[in-house]
């Protein structure tokens, strides 16, 4: 009987030690999103307020999920560009208008 209990002590330790790490590397599988703002309007859909020459800037939007570290997808005339979010907040009223600190980063 203590040889079955110690067994159910040995698993249950051994499942808890595992448990944080598979939530770590959970984690670190999580793709950062892509969101898609290239086929939407400058200064209608969305404002991009440029700093250091394009390589960053403020953008003001709409929609709701966008987090640090996702990606924006955006197109002046035919050139695209990726932005990677570094800070975001979202504001009260609507709730899913928000404004990021993005910067530049090579397209995937």
């Amino acid at each position: 009987m203590s040889l079955i209990k110690t067994g159910l002590n040995f698993s249950f330790s051994l499942v808890s030690g595992f448990l944080p790490m598979l939530v770590i590397l959970n984690e670190s599988k999580q793709k950062h999103k892509i969101h898609d703002y290239s086929k939407l309007v400058r200064g209608r859909d969305y404002v991009f307020d440029q700093l250091h020459g394009g390589l960053g800037g403020y953008m003001t939007g709409t929609g709701k999920g966008i987090k640090p570290s996702d990606y924006i997808l955006l197109q002046s005339g035919s050139n695209p560009y990726q932005y990677q979010v570094e800070e975001i907040d979202y504001y009260s009223n609507p709730s899913d208008m928000w404004i990021a600190l993005v910067k530049q980063v090579k397209l995937d």
